[in-house]
């Protein structure tokens, strides 16, 4: 899929211009302007440091530079690298504002090469470690003496936090899992179980969500907010789709306040990755033929790859096989004597390959060193081949041992699949490179040299900014890997900087497109600039790591473009090894890469270069500037976490947080039509109170304390807060209205159930059983509510296969009306019922993603679809909301390219399906939805990177 080259659509004029101060690197992800690094303040002077010469750039909400250079002071602390920087910050207090670095700073990482050598130090508070709070000191080491010559990252002073948890781990890890699961449900319901899967019970064969607990880490958000690290790995037992999510779970109330993918993919399209056990292929010498004093030399193979052109292959004779096989043992000879191995994983699904080494995969084989067509098609001799070069570009241009510099083996897996399915993607998933096999259009993955360059480049960034992937530090992750894997395939290929070309991405893996229709990516597409900047959430592209990559690919190769090529690399190179930290974003990027132009020497005229490369994408000191939209602001920079507003009677509620993010989340609440001031209805109290729905006259919601969920309900009119039910686990799909509330209560196993209650009546609630059945995936799910009615989904097996029908129930007699369809129902999503209609989301065929809008009568009748399940206009519907006068969807738009048209949308009906519009018009992501009364609705938007509470009271229309 491409990225946002081939964006189009046009942002609406504003109504409200709201400048965003500084979106930096993945300040969104963790809630925080205050890690603005973006420009140096007017009152600042950047060539007087606090003492001594040179150039500082101060950081936002630190006292700490966020760049120093042109500096050479000596220093006098001796020892190790890490001891004489920290011995320098330490002397250079006054400029730091580092109390005490021996304690607070822990060394991670020495880059030498010739006199310089560059340190990396992680921030620790109180002992635990900080996210992305990472300083480097630059150095030159000669004679025995050392000279720094400039610092640069984030160091943030301002943390006061506790570090003691609350939260044990294992509550950390069931929350964690818990809300991998609520983000994969709106997936599993547009996609629907994996195909080939018979019933739910097939789907549910794929490998359970499993928790891993990291340890603390404090978020860098004003004074800190402890958390506790949880890995979350496996499957998605619905659509088999592989999951690996970082998840900080506050240690004090136990709710998860960050979440986000750990997949490094070549295209937008989620896949996993992870770290193989220590088990990864791990050879002893005897048992491959190997002399006990080190790896004999290789034999020049050959092969042919997938484009035709034969190629030379350093392949290995293996005794223990009798056969020649792809392990190249002669490029690390000279230091680690590691390999560079190409293994065939065909007939293993990508969830088998992620986080993990496959059982019983081997390396490919041939009888001879000539290896043949099984070899070719499989994509093995172009990864094998494509893998050398890369390795040769990184230690011949710039001196690096393998990606992490020091001579680490380098595996490639070919050949895998989804689920015994074509996989047209490929990923670095810690230790190794995996590559899909292709399909009817698309080659293996490994057919392109820049998809190659690009994976392994990710090992490189790994092991030197360790750029966090999402968000802006995303972004030019998978820019860097863009421009790295674009550099070394139009080099090795003789492929010229000014051919029209020259800036694609992926346009060798097609089998009958041409080159620029079949490109992911293109660098030059002489369009992407920061005004085309789209804020997405972190559910969606990791917070758009590919739809935002090619505004700072974009400049880097501009730079290339203009400037000596190999001096273009060693600049962005420098840069990632020595500047760069893992939340920057794209102004440190700018900043760090002017740095390390001066560094280089470059002339006046070549630094002028490079500005007007930034200049013309947009990145510029302060780029984050007004995004025009067209809906009207009701709360801003909300900064929460995964927590939906609701809205009814006139009246919106939703979950917000301070400015900074770091307090724990209250619900507020206010009038839709912007009238009045917003009051806050749950307490201040440490817990985090979500998911608020109000019907105009009471408000209800979670909150999240230890291994408690409570849901609670207030009057708007004031009052006490009144304890509704205790679980668990968490609550889904609540609403309110009068005195009856309903909700989807969650429990182990995947377990789930509708449930009403009554105010002042019920004392506990009242679960709504499945029409037939007890078995696991007999469930009531999704319910809605209006005039005393409540909709829901109902599954259960009938004849050994699973139905899923709509269940009305009135809640006064207890008289149920199911609601059939003539068709068995893949799926019964989202329901909403209005005075006169009920209307369910429902999918016609599993893995399409696309949902018809269903409607139906009050007595089951009159079924009829008022948006089509398939077809140019079917929408992939994830929620639904209605009034009497307008049924509201939140969908993406399928499409093959991924652009701002085919984020999530909220789209409008009139109830008969006549007319169909857009909500807004807005750029970027729109989140949730909430309807009110009449065609007004409410909802998070991520157009200005930020989340703000918004919106309109009729619909934009269609946006063209």
């Amino acid at each position: 899929m491409r990225s946002p080259g081939a964006r189009s659509g046009r942002a609406r004029r504003s109504r409200k211009s709201r400048a965003q101060s500084g979106i930096s690197g993945a300040a969104a992800l963790i809630g925080a302007a205050a890690l603005v690094v973006s420009a140096v303040p007017a009152h600042a002077d950047p060539g007087k440091p606090a003492d001594g010469p040179g150039q500082v750039i101060p950081a936002g909400k630190t006292a700490t530079p966020a760049l120093v250079r042109g500096i050479r002071e000596p220093v006098k602390a001796t020892g190790s690298p890490a001891d004489a920087a920290r011995g320098h910050l330490a002397e250079k207090k006054g400029r730091y504002r580092i109390a005490d670095p021996g304690r607070d700073l822990r060394p991670v990482q020495t880059l030498s090469s010739g006199t310089a050598e560059t340190v990396r130090l992680q921030q620790r508070h109180r002992g635990v470690e900080v996210l992305g709070g990472q300083y480097v000191v630059r150095m030159e080491h000669k004679d025995g003496k050392r000279v720094v010559t400039g610092t640069s990252g984030k160091y943030f002073t301002g943390l006061k936090t506790a570090t003691t948890p609350e939260v044990d781990a294992e509550l950390a890890v069931e929350r964690a899992v818990g809300a991998t699961e609520d983000r994969l449900a709106g997936k599993r319901a547009a996609a629907g179980p994996r195909k080939g899967a018979d019933d739910r019970e097939d789907a549910d064969k794929a490998p359970a969500l499993t928790g891993t607990a990291r340890g603390l880490v404090v978020l860098p958000k004003g004074e800190g907010v402890l958390t506790q690290h949880v890995t979350v790995r496996g499957a998605d037992p619905a659509t088999g789709r592989p999951v690996l999510e970082e998840v900080y779970v506050d240690a004090k109330s136990g709710y998860p306040v960050l979440q986000y993918s750990a997949i490094k993919t070549f295209g937008p399209q989620g896949t996993p990755a992870g770290k193989p056990a220590a088990a990864n292929g791990t050879r002893t010498a005897a048992r491959h033929g190997l002399a006990a004093d080190g790896p004999q030399d290789g034999t020049a193979g050959t092969g042919v790859r997938l484009d035709g052109k034969s190629v030379d292959l350093q392949v290995f004779k293996d005794a223990e096989r009798n056969e020649y096989v792809m392990r190249d043992l002669s490029r690390m000879r000279d230091s680690t004597k590691n390999e560079l191995s190409t293994w065939d994983a065909r007939g293993k699904s990508v969830d088998e390959t992620s986080g993990t080494w496959p059982e019983g995969v081997k390396e490919f084989g041939s009888a001879g060193p000539a290896f043949g067509k099984e070899a070719t098609e499989a994509g093995a001799v172009d990864a094998h081949w494509a893998a050398g070069k890369v390795y040769d570009y990184y230690r011949t241009v710039h001196g690096r041992n393998s990606l992490n510099g020091r001579g680490m083996a380098i595996k490639s897996l070919v050949g895998v699949s989804y689920w015994g399915m074509p996989y047209v993607n490929a990923f670095w998933d810690g230790t190794k490179m995996v590559y899909g096999n292709g399909d009817a259009e698309y080659r293996p993955l490994s057919a392109g040299l820049d998809v190659v360059g690009h994976e392994m480049t990710h090992g490189v960034v790994e092991n030197s900014a360790n750029l966090v992937y999402a968000g802006q530090s995303g972004a030019m992750n998978e820019a860097i890997a863009d421009y790295f894997g674009n550099a070394i395939k139009n080099d090795t290929h003789g492929i010229a900087m000014d051919d029209p070309d020259s800036g694609l991405l992926g346009e060798s893996l097609c089998r009958t497109k041409s080159p620029r229709a079949c490109a992911f990516r293109d660098l030059n597409d002489g369009r992407t600039t920061s005004k085309s900047f789209l804020g997405v959430g972190f559910g969606t592209d990791n917070g758009g790591v590919h739809l935002n990559s090619t505004i700072f690919s974009g400049a880097l190769w501009d730079i290339r473009q203009d400037l000596d090529k190999t001096l273009a690399d060693k600049l962005v190179y420098k840069a990632l090894t020595e500047y760069i930290t893992p939340l920057d974003g794209f102004t440190e990027g700018r900043n760090a890469v002017l740095a390390a132009a001066k560094d280089l020497k470059l002339t006046d005229a070549q630094l002028r270069t490079v500005e007007r490369s930034f200049n013309a994408h947009g990145i510029v000191p302060g780029w984050e500037l007004a995004m025009g939209v067209d809906s009207d602001q009701l709360l801003g920079k909300v900064n929460t976490n995964e927590s939906r507003a609701g809205a009814g009677g006139g009246w919106w509620a939703a979950s917000k947080s301070n400015d900074d993010g770091t307090e724990a989340y209250s619900v507020w609440a206010g009038r839709t039509d912007g009238t009045g001031t917003p009051k806050l209805i749950s307490p201040n109290d440490g817990r985090f109170h979500v998911d608020p729905v109000t019907d105009g006259k009471t408000v209800v919601w979670m909150a999240y304390k230890g291994r408690s969920v409570d849901l609670l309900s207030r009057s708007l009119a004031g009052g006490p807060i009144k304890v509704l039910h205790h679980n668990r686990y968490r609550f889904t799909s609540l609403a309110v209205e009068g005195k009856t509330v309903v909700f989807e209560e969650h429990g182990r196993r995947g377990y789930t159930a509708a449930m009403y209650m009554r105010l002042g009546q019920d004392d506990e609630p009242v679960r709504i059983p499945p029409s037939e059945g007890t078995g696991r995936f007999n469930r009531t799910s999704h319910p809605s509510l209006r005039d005393g009615r409540i909709a829901f989904a109902d599954t259960h097996r009938v004849d050994q296969v699973y139905r899923n029908e709509l269940g009305i129930i009135d809640v006064a007699s207890g008289t149920r009306t199911a609601v059939k369809p003539a068709d068995v129902q893949p799926t019964v999503n989202a329901t909403a019922i209005t005075g006169k209609h009920v209307f369910w989301l429902s999918m016609a065929e599993y893995g399409t993603g696309l949902t018809a809008v269903r409607r139906a009568d009050l007595d089951g009748g009159n079924i009829v679809d008022i948006s089509p399940a398939a077809g140019k206009d079917a929408l992939a519907g994830v929620l639904l909301t209605a009034t009497d006068e307008a049924v509201t969807v939140l969908a993406q738009t399928p499409d093959t390219e991924y652009r701002n048209e085919t984020l999530s949308k909220l789209w409008q009906f009139s109830p008969d399906g006549a007319r169909k519009g857009r909500v807004s018009c807005n750029r970027g992501e729109q989140l949730g939805g909430a309807a009110d009364t009449g065609t007004r609705v409410v909802w998070n938007d991520a157009t200005t990177g930020y989340t703000d509470l918004v919106t309109r009271h009729r619909p934009a229309g269609s946006c063209g």
